[in-house]
Formats: structure tokens, sequence, C-alpha cells
């Protein structure tokens, strides 16, 4: 693998992890990271979550976290990050930004952390990220700021990115 920051875009079920993985497949190891929580209060995402782990190899490690700078900021073998899309919500769930809309700077404090510690890491790092942003804008306040942040941070990352990807239907296209 040439490049060394990643971006996978595309909409819900396209196909981005599929391709994540397969970009580090031949990996002797991967640290993958998932953002999503560990499903144990929701069956269906806890069903997700299986389907994952048993699609990659046994000698990917897991860390389960939010907390992606430091990892970023660290040595280490290659990074598959699975998701930003999970990692905004949760990080506007961590800020309780849903019960105060006005506190969207803390929110974009983060991004760009993130988007920095990206910019600087010195791993192979793939991440695969949600684009929210093509279809009908939302009707109440709080799903059209993480639709707007979403795409700040899908921005940001990308134009600190080597390789952009856009997953469709389990195809997957270069974005120049």
């Amino acid at each position: 693998m040439a490049e060394q920051r990643t971006l996978i875009l595309g909409g819900a079920r396209s196909g981005k992890s599929v391709a994540a993985e397969r970009r580090l497949r031949s990996e002797p190891g991967v640290l993958y990271v998932a953002t999503g929580g560990d499903g144990e209060s929701d069956p269906e995402w806890a069903q997700r979550i299986a389907r994952h782990r048993a699609r990659r190899p046994a000698s990917w490690a897991l860390a389960e976290t939010i907390d992606l700078v430091p990892l970023l900021d660290s040595a280490g073998p290659p990074m598959l990050i699975d998701c930003l899309t999970l990692w905004l919500s949760r990080t506007m769930d961590t800020l309780d930004l849903w019960s105060d809309l006005g506190r969207a700077e803390l929110v974009e404090q983060e991004i760009d952390q993130l988007a920095e510690a990206w910019s600087r890491t010195t791993r192979v790092v793939v991440a695969v990220s949600n684009d929210v942003g093509s279809g009908v804008v939302p009707a109440d306040a709080g799903t059209r700021l993480f639709r707007d942040l979403m795409g700040r941070l899908n921005t940001a990352v990308s134009l600190r990115s080597d390789l952009v990807l856009w997953t469709i239907a389990g195809r997957t296209l270069p974005l120049t």
C-alpha cells in the first residue's frame, strides 16, 4: 500500500468497511478501531459487530474507542478506523450537544484536533465514513447540525488524505 492516509466514503451499507478491510488485508498486523460501541444494549447492533469481527483476520488487534487522536499520534501497525460517522455521533453524545445545539463549537474543536492528528500520523491509516449530505435536508435542527458537522469532518479529513475513495453498491472509485 503506497498511500499513508486513505479515506473511504459512501452511503449506508455501500461496502465501505469491506473495501477498507480489503486495502489492509495483506498487512500482518492491523489495529482495527471500532468507534460504534460494543452493542450490549442493542441486539441488532451486536449482530452487525459480530459480522464485522467474523470478516477480519484473527491477527488484527481491536480497540473500541472514540479517543482517536492518541492512536493517530502513536507509532504502531496500520490502523483501520470504522467509522468516523459513529465517532462524530458518539462525540456529540459525550459533549451532550443534543441538549444544547449552541455548543457546536466544542465538536468543531474535536474535528479540528482529529483532522490535525490525521495529517501528522506516521501510521498507515484507512478510515471509513458515511456521506450523509447528499439527501433531503433534515426537518429538525439537531439532525441538520449532525449532517453539517459530518460534512465538515469528511472535508477536513479528505483534504488531508493521500487517497479518497467513494464506495457505492460495492464498487469503489477514486476521487480526485
